[in-house]
């Protein structure tokens, strides 16, 4: 995964292309038969990172833990002849005597299912909406853009633009929203060479999905 460090001005991002080149004494067709797929290829096949959801999982591991541990050591002291904890005793009586149209029981079960189909979303959808994938230049290689990186990529591109004061970047999965403020210059002028900059910006950050575009500009309300 890619990301920005740092504080101080940004400039654009290398993009680093392999070239081959024949040796001395070897024929071309001795070399490598085809260059390395580039930025402007279409082909990719990359879909979501999937995230780890480290935290998700360790708390429910140790709610589970815990409530298994407290059940074997009560089912062990009854097995020991003494009396079940209060609480057993008493979640059992609940259970045994109130109906299942009762008001805490409908409580429960709804916890319960919502609980559930949280854990099934989390299991099932990959997360991770803050990177995004990049085309792959090789099969065994996966990149990612993170999106603050993406967003500060392309309002550095914007800021070249002549007659622009200001920009604000919202760079979404499938979107990108532009908002500029322009201090001189034609509004249609400034958003002409905004619209090429940036849509060649957006070409160049190699996204496994290219996101449309959408570029705002307004006049400056500041005066002298």
């Amino acid at each position: 995964m890619s990301e920005l460090h740092g504080s101080g001005d940004t400039r654009h991002l290398p993009v680093i292309e392999k070239t081959t080149e024949a040796e001395p004494g070897r024929s071309a067709s001795a070399a490598d038969p085809a260059p390395p797929p580039t930025l402007g290829d279409t082909s990719d096949g990359s879909g979501r990172f999937w995230s780890a959801r480290r935290v998700p999982a360790g708390v429910l591991a140790l709610l589970v833990l815990a409530a298994a541990g407290l059940l074997l050591y009560d089912v062990a002291a009854v097995r020991a002849d003494r009396p079940a904890m209060h609480w057993r005793r008493s979640l059992a009586d609940e259970l045994a005597e109130r109906p299942l149209d009762d008001t805490w029981m409908l409580v429960g079960a709804g916890v319960a299912t919502v609980l559930g189909l949280w854990l099934i979303v989390l299991a099932a959808t990959p997360g991770l909406r803050g990177v995004l994938p990049m085309r792959r230049a090789h099969t065994d290689v996966r990149a990612g853009l993170h999106r603050d990186a993406a967003a500060m990529v392309l309002r550095d591109r914007a800021m070249e633009v002549s007659g622009v004061q200001s920009v604000k970047v919202r760079m979404r999965r499938t979107k990108v929203d532009v908002r500029a403020v322009s201090h001189f210059r034609e509004l249609d002028e400034v958003r002409a060479d905004l619209d090429a900059a940036l849509t060649d910006g957006v070409g160049r950050l190699g996204l496994a999905r290219r996101p449309a575009l959408s570029v705002r500009v307004a006049r400056s309300d500041r005066k002298g």
